[in-house]
């Protein structure tokens, strides 16, 4: 049994690559979604469907612990699917809570009152429907009190990345810090709340200056993944080797994923 790793594109291959790097002997199965891709352009139903869909599938394939690689999708669908879809033999985890603690310094399955934090001022970078959401900031005052939290919503950012367009990527990235600074002038930490956004880090670094702390997930989430399977050994079992899905070409998907990892990766029909 392998674990999943659910995007509804190519960004959690960040992720993948860095849980496949913590965890080198776990098998995984990526699923992307890149027929239905981007999804931070949707509506939460939308989002939900398609995201409980994919899970199904993971499922199928003997996952029964998967992670969203998707802030759209932890953001919009996840609360929901906890309360009332995942049964109790199936684990579903999202991105955001690694990303939340390393921010507030708690460690993993502290569940005392939210408290003041060192950090006041955060920026957040994510796509329109994380945004929406307000995912974050509710995660966030479960555990931090007293932090002003500034979005900004990065239309186009997503797409041109998956384009391989980086001089778009780039100047997209300037555009949305400048936007964010006219809100918060001076952010002590900025979140890059999608999984796309760990591939142009040194540009939000450069845009917000070396005095912002920048957080990204894919590490985070990887460390959180094996801390997660050595206190439940049991949501692991045998797999034969890591496998990529998508409900798009798996001939296009395969070529715009090798030129996004810089390695060679085959995709196979979901």
């Amino acid at each position: 049994m392998a674990v999943g790793i659910f995007d509804s594109g190519l960004g959690g291959l960040t992720v993948l690559d860095a849980v496949a790097k913590r965890l080198p002997d776990v098998p995984f199965v990526y699923f992307g979604d890149n027929k239905h891709a981007p999804y931070g352009v949707r509506d939460a139903d939308d989002v939900y469907e398609l995201t409980t869909a994919a899970v199904s599938r993971l499922w199928d394939e003997g996952c029964d612990l998967v992670i969203l690689a998707c802030n759209t999708a932890s953001a919009a669908a996840l609360r929901r699917m906890q309360e009332s879809w995942i049964p109790s033999d199936k684990r579903v985890l999202g991105v955001f809570v690694p990303l939340i603690e390393a921010l507030t310094e708690r460690q993993w399955g502290d569940n005392s009152p939210p408290r003041e934090v060192a950090v006041k001022h955060v920026a957040l970078f994510a796509t329109p429907a994380t945004v929406r959401s307000r995912a974050f900031q509710r995660e966030l005052a479960f555990r931090a009190i007293g932090v002003d939290v500034e979005a900004q919503a990065c239309g186009g950012l997503v797409d041109a990345i998956e384009e391989g367009d980086m001089i778009l990527a780039e100047a997209l990235v300037r555009s949305h810090v400048d936007a964010l600074k006219r809100k918060m002038p001076e952010p002590q930490a900025a979140i890059l709340g999608c999984t796309h956004y760990p591939l142009m880090q040194d540009a939000f670094q450069a845009a917000l200056g070396p005095e912002v702390t920048v957080y990204s997930q894919a590490n985070l989430v990887a460390e959180s993944l094996a801390d997660y399977l050595e206190r439940h050994p049991g949501m692991l079992g045998q797999g034969d080797k890591t496998r990529f899905l998508t409900t798009g070409n798996p001939r296009k998907v395969s070529d715009q994923a090798t030129h996004f990892l810089r390695r060679q990766v085959e995709f196979e029909s979901a």
